[in-house]
């Protein structure tokens, strides 16, 4: 082989090894396909449900396609559509590092756990763990779950903690809130536990709302973000952005009044912290 050939052939063979190593970032890929993929739920309202019209709404969702989508947009210079796949507890991480979603935007706690795996937004929204029981139900909080059935999502903060902290609490774990509330329903567990707000807003839906009934103090503490792939800080801090200038301009506590408000789906929960000098209009129900 001529040298000058043998050059050219070597130079190729970098150049393929280099393309190939520079993985896509969700920034170019948002940008090259004009989509930004989330990952969500279906049974959790009010962040991220089924409606009655088989829409896919929620806080969360609004959050996204009314203030996170229109940065991106603006950065990129073109439109971006907003597409939602289903999340689970333990399908959320995995669709997230395997680049079939781009972010998570749901009922995803922020713990140190997590940030090992996936990089997190701003804290927008701020609850804690009780319990959902029928009326007349014995259990009162946390601490009388020891020999009863308690039902949790898999994967769940919530199941982690009662696992840790009452092991005499029948644990039964089940794959979504829907199939949670169905066990319960049907008299399978005695109690589900949840972080409060989606407490709320499971029986708000329920068909009957008042046979149920959510009781004991916040037994932990959930801090909710948007979840993305790690170190990427550029697209990090356009999530953030979108969010800062939803709270700026009121977005933010317009979306909240839609879905917690007296018209709204659920009860308010807790916001975070640096956001509660903005909203002390919107104080805490339980």
């Amino acid at each position: 082989m001529k040298p000058l050939m043998r050059l050219v052939m070597t130079f190729a063979v970098v150049l393929a090894v280099a393309v190939s190593a520079h993985a896509e970032t969700t920034l170019e890929k948002v940008s090259r396909t004009g989509v930004l993929t989330i990952g969500t739920r279906t049974g959790s309202p009010p962040f991220a449900f089924i409606n009655k019209q088989n829409e896919w709404v929620g806080f969360s969702i609004d959050l996204v396609e009314q203030a996170i989508a229109p940065v991106l947009s603006r950065k990129i210079g073109q439109p971006i559509k907003v597409e939602k796949k289903e999340s689970a507890h333990a399908t959320r991480i995995p669709l997230l590092t395997s680049n079939a979603v781009d972010l998570i935007a749901e009922t995803m706690t922020d713990t140190r756990p997590r940030r090992e795996s996936v990089d997190f937004s701003l804290t927008f929204f701020v609850t804690g763990a009780q319990f959902l029981v029928k009326k007349g139900s014995p259990i009162k909080s946390i601490k009388g779950i020891a020999g009863k059935r308690v039902a949790a999502q898999q994967g769940s903060t919530n199941a982690r903690i009662v696992r840790e902290t009452v092991p005499k609490a029948i644990l039964r774990e089940f794959p979504d809130q829907p199939a949670a509330f169905q066990a319960l329903a049907q008299g399978q567990v005695d109690t589900y536990t949840n972080d409060g707000i989606q407490l709320a807003g499971l029986k708000a839906k329920a068909p009957n709302p008042n046979e149920w009934q959510i009781v004991g103090d916040f037994y932990s503490y959930e801090p909710y973000g948007m979840a993305m792939r790690k170190n990427e800080s550029d697209f990090r801090h356009l999530v953030n952005v979108g969010l800062m200038e939803a709270i700026e301009s009121g977005k933010y506590f317009e979306l909240y009044d839609k879905w917690f408000g007296p018209k709204g789906n659920s009860k308010p929960g807790l916001l975070p912290v640096w956001l509660l000098p903005k909203a002390s209009r919107l104080a805490p129900l339980f």
